[in-house]
């Protein structure tokens, strides 16, 4: 499956892409928020540097019980970060939010991806305007508690299935539908091992699939380490998400989980490397 993405060719299945986090909030779980545009381009084309393939930028915080702010607030914090980023990296920039507004915005300053982390449950006209302007449009599972009523991933594969539904019936053609379990969101720890353990059941889907474990708690509860000694627990689960299915890894460390993702695509993937 081939996906043409904001003038880049995503051959799905060849070998993994690593997706550079740029968080312009100033209360980003993981430390590494900016709020000042210059420097967060500067982390975005460092990143590239480093062997990001595509960038997402994010202009509000979704750790848990974040504050929620604007969709004025959101613009503004992401608007030129988005821009100058689509004008001077050289690869597809996504925009990581559920808000059609904001979204709206970022597609007009050069965004082709679209990243929600709700899977089109809080803004199903995401989907619409993924398809009008062609972009990737990436669907997350996502809950409100971390209650599950049967099996955890039956439940997750479901609600990805349905969201896929969706964004087809709106018009945008497979290809460009990747697919998120939604590691630290809606998910306890213990269920957030388990969905990786897992892992390779969300193939069954048909869909690229994203994984962003990148020093998250669970990684930090089970090392006992603070979020800026989780470099190495990452490396693990990016390993492990590789060896197991995913197409794009979400991270923090690029240059690290570059190489990290090299050396697991020669085993999993023996052609590429």
């Amino acid at each position: 499956m081939i996906a043409e993405i904001g003038a880049k060719r995503f051959d799905w299945g060849s070998r993994t892409y690593v997706m550079g986090i740029v968080n312009v909030t100033p209360d980003s779980f993981s430390g590494d928020g900016v709020t000042d545009s210059d420097a967060a381009v500067a982390q975005g084309l460092r990143m590239v540097e480093q062997g990001a393939d595509l960038l997402d930028v994010g202009g509000e915080s979704t750790r848990p019980g974040h504050v929620p702010i604007s969709v004025a607030e959101e613009i503004s914090r992401t608007d030129a970060v988005v821009r100058r980023l689509a004008r001077e990296s050289g690869v597809p920039v996504a925009i990581d939010t559920y808000k059609h507004e904001v979204a709206e915005f970022a597609v007009a300053g050069g965004a082709t991806i679209l990243n929600d982390v709700w899977g089109l449950l809080r803004s199903p006209a995401l989907a619409e305007l993924a398809a009008r302007h062609g972009c990737g449009l990436v669907l997350m599972h996502n809950q409100d508690g971390t209650e599950y009523a049967h099996d955890l991933m039956e439940e997750a594969k479901r609600f990805l299935s349905e969201a896929v539904a969706r964004a087809i019936s709106a018009g945008v053609p497979d290809e460009r539908i990747i697919v998120d379990p939604g590691i630290g969101f809606g998910k306890t720890a213990d269920q957030n091992w388990e969905v990786m353990r897992r892992f390779d059941e969300l193939k069954e889907l048909g869909q690229p699939i994203l994984v962003g474990t990148s020093r998250k708690s669970f990684i930090g509860k089970l090392l006992d380490v603070p979020v800026e000694d989780r470099l190495e627990g990452t490396m693990a689960t990016v390993v492990a998400a590789v060896l197991r299915g995913a197409d794009i890894v979400r991270v923090h460390d690029v240059a690290q989980i570059t190489r990290a993702v090299r050396v697991a695509d020669r085993i999993g993937r023996p052609g590429h490397g």
